[in-house]
């Protein structure tokens, strides 16, 4: 039985670029590009997924309303192919006005692309629940505007947006690190914390990270207890789809 070919998304297909795998113990519940799509509304057929990583080609950007790229376990200091390589792509569709938002390792690539310097953040790894704070210009943001001056969100990454590119807003901080967002422009969005985690994705990752995290002097029980829900910072991805859509075709 030949199955109907997938109606086309009626208002713009995202691109969901794979950067990494999430932790072995997380595996069983999908892979960063399903927990995005989810997280930002998006029904399977609204959405194409290519994973960078195993060297997939990137197609063109001009089909999509937007991209989202996710994080990753590799460092974007390491200068792997495939890492530069999207990273070529990320700077063309950038400077192209394509809507675009990194997480992770998407907001460290992003930033590295458009010239900015990603290093090892100084404070030592990250990593649980974080409270965000906002700068004062993010009010007058199309994606942050809506949240709250401080909000709650789920983090972990050693390395850090040390330098945002020239012509990029810092949005937002946390206590750890100095710059957990920024915009370039007008359409092309870093964070650092991870929108699309719920509570589950983030204590996995602070179990799969605990021996790290005690080599820091930190208890990762603690970490984990003290593990809650981000509603606000999930918001960002719903916000973003629904401006980039907006601005398609413009």
């Amino acid at each position: 039985m030949i199955s109907a070919p997938k109606a086309p998304a009626p208002h713009g297909k995202f691109l969901i670029v794979e950067t990494g795998q999430p932790v072995k113990s997380l595996k069983r519940h999908g892979r960063f590009p399903h927990w995005i799509r989810v997280a930002a509304g998006l029904e399977a057929a609204e959405a194409d997924v290519v994973n960078v990583e195993f060297g997939e080609p990137l197609p063109s950007h001009r089909k999509y309303a937007g991209v989202i790229v996710t994080g990753s376990a590799a460092m974007v200091t390491d200068r792997a192919e495939w890492s530069e390589r999207s990273a070529d792509w990320l700077r063309d569709a950038a400077h192209d006005g394509m809507s675009l938002l990194g997480i992770c390792y998407g907001h460290q690539l992003l930033a590295h692309a458009l010239g900015g310097e990603v290093r090892d953040n100084p404070t030592g790894r990250e990593s649980g629940t974080v409270r965000i704070e906002l700068h004062p210009h993010a009010g007058d943001d199309p994606l942050f505007s809506v949240l709250p001056g401080r909000f709650l969100a789920h983090a972990t990454h050693v390395q850090t947006v040390a330098r945002p590119p020239e012509g990029a807003t810092v949005l937002a901080k946390s206590e750890q690190d100095d710059c957990h967002a920024f915009r370039w422009r007008d359409r092309a969005w870093g964070v650092q914390f991870h929108p699309e985690f719920a509570t589950h994705h983030m204590r996995g990752y602070v179990h799969a990270r605990a021996e790290h995290l005690r080599s820091e002097g930190r208890c990762p029980n603690s970490i984990a207890r003290e593990v809650t829900a981000a509603p606000q910072a999930r918001k960002l991805l719903r916000r973003f789809v629904r401006h980039a859509r907006g601005l398609h075709g413009r």
